[in-house]
């Protein structure tokens, strides 16, 4: 593969997220929905490949024409399919870069319910799905014990995990769970949205939500997703003078370094592993929490060396949300509707099963373990469970439109000590290996006393609060 074709593959990838992002603008019920551009450009490009469009295309040209492909080229697939897995590193580098790391006992105080809630969630998520897979995939469908990490994987991780946990599948004989954990992040998206549009709506008429008494809808131009002229603001801030270093550059160069160091750590693990116990468990590790980890690092060395605060959080935030449309259009592109199809039933009962798991978590639990506003915090953490962050803040932000409640200040301090762990964290990252090697019944024990762990905390110490 030449440069050219790689460069020509970027390009191809900008046209379909501009197409995307058309689309939004122009279509209201994608709008209403507040769909991403990516993800709508994600299945187009999916459509206009070979396993929509160039299946089509089979039944009236030659096996060799170029429209078998749709109207992708082999090279383009190519590079895509790797994007994904080298773009969740640079996600996941920046979440703490540029942050401000406030007490323990303000992040205790404000972040320790949602914090009870999220973990009661998360853990449960593995427990619902090894069950699953140990009752009915496993037996029924042949399905193998890993899968009962999809859901977790998949919901609360989202396309990044997902897409981080690719080689983790294929060495452990599970190809096919990429697959199946990219479809299922997709609806996970999908129905956090729309559940947690309808469950605003019904908390708003029986009285749950504290801020509004009505739904207050968005502008036309933030339905669009386009930023009001009197909200616009810099996207980042210019610490560093441009004579000097492009301040971007800086800031790529930051998160460069943040991934090295994580790939470093990663390294150093196998080598010990090797050498101490003469086993290769570390080796299917993924990288991406391990540049996390390089990130938290890299931060606290300029906490204490850098003056001058030349790390921009908004800029880093920029570099974390081009990386994440890049890898959500990719992923989306080249999952195996094949395989989704082969596994049509379990895929069907991975989402209901999760689908039923989180709502249920917010209606009956959130009440009981977040003591104040359990609404208005509760549903970001539904959000989040089913997708992204960014789902949660968008919930949030529709039942909290003025940030009137601790809603957000709780999530993200609660944010700080989860993502280290679950949502595509080292839990995530290790889930699956950990199964693979030590089985599921054991991992299914460990994760019910860590739902229990997170469920007694938040009734008896938070919810009594």
């Amino acid at each position: 593969m030449t440069p050219d074709q790689i460069g020509f593959a970027f390009l191809y990838l900008a046209v379909f997220l501009l197409i995307g992002k058309w689309i939004r603008v122009h279509v209201v019920w994608l709008q209403k929905l507040f769909i991403p551009s990516s993800i709508i450009g994600g299945f187009l490009a999916l459509f206009l490949g070979p396993q929509v469009l160039g299946k089509i295309m089979e039944n009236f040209v030659g096996e060799d024409s170029f429209w078998t492909n749709g109207i992708m080229t082999e090279n383009i697939l190519e590079v895509w399919s790797a994007l994904p897995g080298l773009m969740i590193n640079v996600v996941f580098a920046t979440l703490f870069l540029g942050a401000a790391i406030p007490g323990i006992k303000r992040i205790w105080n404000f972040g320790g319910p949602q914090l009870a809630f999220g973990w009661t969630i998360g853990w449960g998520q593995y427990v619902v799905g090894i069950l699953l897979v140990l009752l009915v995939l496993g037996p029924f469908f042949g399905v193998p014990p890993i899968a009962g990490a999809l859901i977790e994987v998949a919901f609360e991780g989202g396309h990044g995990t997902a897409a981080g946990m690719a080689d983790t599948f294929e060495e452990m004989g599970f190809a096919e769970g990429y697959d199946l954990a990219i479809g299922l992040a997709t609806v996970g998206i999908l129905a956090g949205v729309v559940t947690g549009i309808v469950l605003i709506n019904w908390a708003v008429r029986t009285k749950k939500t504290k801020v509004i008494d009505d739904v207050q809808g968005f502008s036309e131009l933030r339905q669009k997703g386009i930023m009001e002229f009197e909200n616009r603001e810099p996207a980042a801030k210019m610490t560093l003078r441009p004579e000097s270093i492009e301040p971007l550059s800086f800031h790529f160069a930051i998160v460069g370094l943040a991934i090295l160091v994580g790939y470093l750590i990663l390294q150093f693990l196998i080598w010990i592993e090797a050498v101490t116990f003469d086993a290769d468990f570390m080796t299917y590790i993924p990288l991406f929490p391990l540049a996390m980890i390089g990130g938290i690092i890299v931060q606290v060395l300029f906490n204490k060396l850098d003056r001058a605060d030349v790390i921009d959080r908004k800029m880093m935030n920029r570099i974390q949300g081009f990386a994440l449309d890049i890898l959500i259009v990719t992923a989306i592109a080249t999952v195996s509707i094949d395989v989704i199809g082969e596994y049509l039933i379990p895929f069907l009962l991975f989402a209901v099963v999760g689908i039923t798991w989180n709502i249920l978590g917010l209606l009956i639990l959130a009440p009981r373990i977040i003591p104040s506003y359990w609404f208005e915090r509760g549903i970001g953490d539904l959000g989040q469970s089913m997708g992204v962050t960014a789902t949660g803040l968008l919930l949030m932000r529709v039942a909290d439109p003025d940030n009137e409640s601790p809603a957000f200040e709780a999530f993200g301090y609660k944010q700080l000590v989860y993502e280290p762990f679950l949502g595509g964290g080292l839990v995530t990252a290790l889930s699956v290996p950990l199964i693979f090697q030590f089985g599921a019944i054991p991992f299914l024990i460990f994760s019910i006393v860590m739902c229990l762990v997170g469920l007694l905390v938040g009734f008896f110490y938070f919810g009594k609060k």
